[in-house]
C-alpha cells in the first residue's frame, strides 16, 4: 500500500491528466468551425466535396493531436525506482502528477498503480 487514500491522482492519462488535449473535442470544434465557413472555394459549396474535405482536414489535425499525446503518454506513463521505499516516497509526494494505470517499476519488477477495496493508493503486480 502507498497511501490510505487515492485522493488527487488522476483517473487515466488518456482523459486528461495535466496538460492533456482531448482530442476528440478539438476534432468536433474543427470540424464545427470547417463547416460553418460561409465561403467554400470557388465552385463548390456546402456539398459532398466540402463534407470530405472538413473531413479530412480535421481527421489529420486529430491524428497529429492522438499522436504527439501517445508520445507523451507513453514517457509519463512509466516510472522506475530501486525500492519500494523510493517508489512510496515519490509517489507519495508527487500524487497529483501520477494517474492511475501507470506503470511503475520498482527493483526491475512491474507493477501498476491503482486503487484498493477501501479506496488505498496500491501497486499492484504484474503478473506476466
Amino acid at each position: 500500500m502507498i497511501a490510505d487514500s487515492a485522493e488527487g491522482v488522476g483517473a487515466s492519462l488518456a482523459t486528461g491528466g495535466a496538460g492533456a488535449r482531448d482530442c476528440q473535442a478539438e476534432h468536433e470544434a474543427c470540424f464545427r468551425e470547417c463547416w460553418r465557413k460561409s465561403r467554400p472555394p470557388y465552385p463548390h459549396k456546402h456539398d459532398e466535396w466540402y463534407y470530405k474535405r472538413c473531413t479530412a482536414d480535421c481527421g489529420k489535425a486529430f491524428n497529429d493531436c492522438v499522436d504527439e499525446e501517445g508520445e507523451q503518454t507513453s514517457s509519463a506513463q512509466r516510472l522506475e525506482f530501486e525500492n519500494v521505499r523510493q517508489a512510496k516516497e515519490w509517489l507519495l509526494e508527487h500524487k497529483s502528477e501520477v494517474a492511475l494505470g501507470t506503470l511503475v517499476i520498482v527493483g526491475g519488477t512491474g507493477f501498476m498503480l491503482t486503487i484498493g477495496a477501501a479506496g488505498a493508493l496500491i501497486l499492484v503486480p504484474l503478473a506476466l
